[in-house]
């Protein structure tokens, strides 16, 4: 049965002017002072970036650069998509950009920009990645549109490589579009979503078949009226973010037994600050506990930032702009950050974008500091 939950009001000005005051109390600034422009000690004067601000909603406030990208995905036109950054907990510099090639398989990245590896293996659309306890290394999802399934993988922390480790049969009865991971706070169980273009989603439980690899079954379904791709679960507190892209953000409850009515918590306008097509998601949360959801915002080129708390209100909104040595985003699909020091390129954590309209080459990702956008 296709359903909408409740449609919240708008956040207005005061609420978001509310919400940026009070993260700028937290990074010491006072809101009557400037905006930063952010930290050029290490880029040349004309290539500084410049930190995004959430000066009011309904519009694109604020610019980034990139400082580094991937070399591109094997296939031309359409083919780069969705990212997923697993964090090395033993040497975060070594931790890995998962990718999508959407028309031939997954890639790895190191957090320089090359390659690791490239796996042939299907048409993944969407990927996301867990550590899950039992296991050697993290397992890594993606939704795989040629044979309809599930793709099951686990990266070797060392090689950072992946292989296969699906048992088969996870196979769902939607057309596969996006995915994303679940792991529950309360039972420690591991759920994939799959949502698709005609607004049906289903969640499954993976486990463990007893040999190392991983079966699963469908546990739910629930449905939005029309197209949905992106979707992020916040694992800490049992909540599931659903793109429907024409229309706008969705939460609904993650577990099994949740009901299947969710609330837009962020609905498209011509005017912005979120623009059709909604396509990745992703969340993040600082060290001091601040959280945060992004939202790449196809129809104006632009990424948007809300708060993770409560109603989820406005926070800002950026574009990714060329400089640095790379060039900038251009209808931006899949998008995932993580705020975490991994070294001395990224010591805040990195948010990594597909960029569609690469300058050399078939299209790839981009890395941008995270400390240029979020403060703390």
């Amino acid at each position: 049965m296709h359903r909408r939950g409740a449609r919240p009001p708008r956040a207005g000005l005061a609420t978001a002017l509310a919400v940026v005051a009070a993260m700028a109390a937290a990074c010491g600034s006072s809101s009557a002072e400037p905006p930063p422009t952010g930290d050029t000690r290490n880029a040349p004067e004309v290539d500084a970036p410049v930190r995004a601000q959430g000066l009011a909603p309904g519009t694109v406030n604020g610019e980034v650069r990139p400082t580094v990208e991937t070399e591109p995905v094997p296939s031309d036109g359409d083919a780069a998509d969705d990212p997923a950054v697993w964090v090395n907990p033993d040497d975060p510099t070594r931790s890995a950009v998962i990718a999508t090639d959407k028309k031939s398989g997954l890639l790895v990245y190191d957090l320089d920009g090359s390659q690791l590896q490239y796996l042939p293996e299907g048409e993944f659309n969407n990927v996301d990645v867990r550590t899950v306890p039992g296991r050697s290394g993290p397992l890594v999802v993606a939704g795989e549109r040629s044979g309809n399934a599930i793709g099951v993988f686990e990266l070797e922390p060392g090689s950072r490589q992946l292989r296969n480790v699906s048992a088969g049969g996870l196979e769902p009865g939607v057309e596969v579009y996006g995915s994303c991971l679940y792991l529950s706070p309360d039972t420690g169980r591991l759920y994939v979503f799959v949502t698709s273009k005609s607004g049906d989603v289903e969640q499954w439980e993976l486990v463990d078949d007893g040999s190392g690899r991983v079966a699963g079954q469908q546990v739910r379904t629930f449905a939005l009226d029309s197209q949905t791709e992106g979707c992020v679960a916040d694992d800490e507190v049992g909540q599931v973010y659903v793109s429907e892209e024409a229309v706008g953000i969705w939460k609904l409850g993650a577990e099994p037994g949740d009901p299947g009515e969710g609330t837009l918590v962020a609905e498209v306008a011509d005017g912005g600050p979120l623009a059709a097509d909604v396509e990745g998601l992703t969340l993040t949360t600082r060290p001091d506990g601040t959280g945060y959801l992004i939202a790449s915002s196809q129809g104006n080129d632009s990424l948007v930032v809300y708060a993770r708390e409560g109603d989820n209100p406005f926070v800002l909104s950026f574009r990714i702009l060329g400089g640095m040595g790379v060039d900038g985003v251009t209808h931006a699909d899949g998008v995932d950050a993580v705020a975490a020091d991994l070294g001395p390129a990224f010591p805040s954590g990195v948010l990594v974008v597909q960029d569609s309209e690469n300058d050399e080459g078939n299209q790839n990702f981009k890395l941008v500091p995270l400390d240029q956008i979020l403060p703390g």
